[in-house]
Formats: C-alpha cells, structure tokens, sequence
C-alpha cells in the first residue's frame, strides 16, 4: 500500500468521497486539534493525545473517536467496529456527504476534546496474557532461525495475532496453509492484520 505523506494526498487517494473528507476536515480543524498522519491516515490530536482521526473506505467514510467510548452519543451516531474486541474505540459512519450533520458532528467532536482534557481514556491492559505458540508454528521456527528472530521481534500482540491465527484453523491442512502464509509476512516484521489497520 502507498505511503501517505499529506491529508490533502489522503483526500485525493480517497476521490469517491473527497467533498465530504474535505467537509469533516474542515470541521474537525475548527477546534484546533493538531492535524497529523498516522497509520496512512489523518489523524488529529492534542498535547500528542489522539484525539479522532478521518477514514475512508470503499463503502463507507467517517470519524474514529479514539476514545470514544465516552461520549454520550445523543444521536446515536456511533458503532464499535468490531464489538468484543475495541473498547475505547468508536466511529462515526456515513455512506454519503448528505449524511453528515455538520452541527453534530462539531458537537461530538468537541466533546471527545473536553474529554480528552479531563483525562478520559482507557488505560491499556499491562497484564497481558501469555503467549501460547501453537506446536506447527514452535516446528517450524526452531528449524529456521532467521524465522525466529523476526517473530521474536515482532510485539506480543502480534506474536499472539499470529499464533491464534494458526490455533483457530480446525484441520491440520489449513493450520499448514495459513502457517505457509504467514511465513513471509512474520519474515517482513508486519502483523497479521496491518494491511487492515492501514486502510
């Protein structure tokens, strides 16, 4: 995927909604918020704080509020997107630039600010669970040692990321596989779900 240096270059890589990222943007600025690029994507923050960041998808574009989780949502504006797993994390969705109620939009924004000010964040969970590395991953990295300094070199989520990932396959044939896949992906230093992360 093409690295993004500018929100104007994410703007225009995002053509199908640019009118409507551009409406946001412009919101979003009128709070003062300090407008960065993180994870290929515009981000806005506070003393280094994430704030919320812009998104644009195929379907889809809209508002992550970082810790969003504590905003009263009197509109009911807001999804977890992936519910069970994110939870501080919440978006702000439209299909359309017709969607986007410009005064709510502010208030919600403004909102997460004053959140953001009083200390209002999900502290995340330094008791992390343990790493099992399944018995077809533990063969293959002791065989090969280049291998097992890129896993051994890659953060405990993704570590664990990857060992699920060969731990839910039901059928010795598809742990196989997918351990065939991710190969060249642990031999990259990326994790699992990057790609998505990036989007």
């Amino acid at each position: 995927m093409k690295k993004i240096h500018s929100v104007e270059e994410y703007i225009e890589t995002n053509e199908h909604f640019s009118d409507a990222l551009t409406i946001l943007r412009n919101i979003i600025n009128s709070t003062g918020l300090n407008e960065t690029i993180k994870w290929n994507a515009p981000v806005y923050d506070l003393s280094g704080k994430n704030v919320v960041g812009l998104g644009a998808f195929k379907n889809h574009f809209g508002i992550w509020f970082f810790n969003g989780v504590f905003l009263k949502d009197e509109h009911n504006l807001l999804v977890n997107a992936q519910e069970g797993k994110t939870k501080a994390l919440r978006q702000m969705r439209f299909e359309s630039i017709n969607d986007i109620n410009k005064k709510a939009v502010l208030a919600y924004v403004k909102e997460a600010i004053d959140n953001q000010k009083a200390g209002k964040e999900i502290k995340p969970n330094r008791s992390k669970k343990e790493t099992v590395i399944p018995k077809e991953l533990k063969a293959v990295l002791n065989k090969n040692a280049t291998l097992r300094k890129s896993f051994n070199a890659l953060t405990p989520s993704k570590q664990r990321e990857y060992c699920e990932h060969i731990t839910t396959a039901k059928r010795e044939a598809t742990k196989l596989s997918r351990l065939g896949k991710i190969t060249p992906m642990i031999l990259q230093g990326v994790g699992l779900y990057d790609k998505y992360k990036n989007c």
